[in-house]
């Protein structure tokens, strides 16, 4: 059953309290700031967005406002219907499935690269992320778990110098990260993405890049064989 959402006022001023950034335009913090909030749920689908609202806990015009509605809309993040109301989308099948695949195909060949040079550097990184994403795991913080998993995987992105592709993978990724965090609390799932981060490292170590590749093809498939699951237990939530 879907959790209780709380009223949006309530939800944004979580946000909302931390000032914005002087100096940075206002627009692309408030996307910054609702994106998070609905990759996390916090703004769950369904919930409506009301614009002055936004306007009121942000202490901003309606302009930086409406930009920052329209980059989610581009996104697929939220549903604008013209003088009627904006809407956190449901979770699209068709987006998830296609972010797996841009983000399966570009990360293959990224721990494809960093196996056939194994940096010791790198790897004591990576020992770090997993080093926290245990004492996450342990604590049960699936907030920060979430956030440190994403932190993995850009690591793997900038030391292949790839961090514009980090950029558009996380443009797209919007509806399977929405999936993975309805996902995660699923008793054994932290565990699993832990022990395929850990067989991940250790084939980069090992110089084995086929290995490095069989272990995050596994990895990443994990949550899109469960959408049947999700979806009972969060009804309304998901769309084809």
């Amino acid at each position: 059953m879907a959790p209780p959402r709380p009223a949006l006022s309530q939800q944004v001023s979580i946000v909302a309290t931390d000032r914005l950034q002087r100096g940075r335009q206002a627009a692309p913090q408030v996307f910054e700031r609702l994106r998070e909030m609905i990759i996390s749920l916090s703004l769950a689908p369904g919930t409506v967005l009301n614009r002055l609202t936004l306007q009121q806990e942000f202490g901003l015009s309606s302009t930086p406002i409406r930009d920052a509605l329209l980059r989610l809309q581009e996104d697929g993040l939220v549903d604008i219907f013209p003088q009627h109301a904006t809407v956190v989308s449901p979770i699209d099948l068709t987006l998830a499935h296609q972010a797996h695949f841009l983000r399966r195909s570009l990360e293959l060949e990224i721990v494809r690269s960093l196996a056939l040079t194994p940096d010791p550097r790198l790897i004591a990184r990576l020992q770090g992320f997993l080093a926290q994403q245990q004492a996450l795991m342990e604590a049960k913080d699936f907030e920060a778990f979430a956030a440190a998993d994403q932190a993995f995987h850009q690591h793997l992105y900038e030391a292949a110098r790839m961090n514009d592709l980090w950029v558009l993978v996380r443009s797209r990724s919007g509806h399977i990260d929405r999936l993975r965090r309805l996902h995660l609390p699923t008793p054994g799932k932290a565990q699993d993405i832990v022990q395929h981060h850990r067989l991940v490292v250790q084939a980069i170590a090992d110089g084995n890049p086929e290995e490095a590749q069989e272990h995050l093809r596994h990895h990443l498939s994990g949550t899109l064989s469960h959408v049947d699951e999700i979806r009972a237990k969060y009804p309304g939530y998901v769309r084809d």
